[in-house]
């Protein structure tokens, strides 16, 4: 069978959260400079966030054009239907024109 709740951690646990609610609403309300500081940067971070959905927004489907292969050989991670050409790859790794110092 389950135990019951234990009353004790949960009025604890909401007496943390209300003492902490209780202590940022008096810092708030202080205006000293550590809350300026975190006003100024709680106010940056939803600026750049809402900067960026509205980013998306507008050129998301570019984005996600520009990294998709438009075509069907290979098409998302896929394997081409024909063998692909790495012929200049091969020859420059048995030719030996570098030669390698040690």
């Amino acid at each position: 069978m389950e135990e019951p709740w234990n009353l004790e951690c949960v009025s604890y646990a909401v007496d943390c959260l209300l003492s902490f609610v209780t202590e940022f609403v008096q810092d708030w309300a202080a205006n000293d400079m550590r809350v300026s500081i975190f006003k100024i940067l709680l106010g940056w971070l939803l600026i750049s966030l809402v900067s960026i959905h509205f980013a998306w927004k507008v050129y998301g489907i570019t984005v996600n054009d520009m990294y998709h292969r438009q075509g069907t050989a290979g098409q998302n991670g896929g394997t081409p239907e024909t063998a692909t050409n790495f012929s200049g790859w091969e020859s420059s790794a048995g030719d030996g024109s570098k030669p390698r110092r040690e």
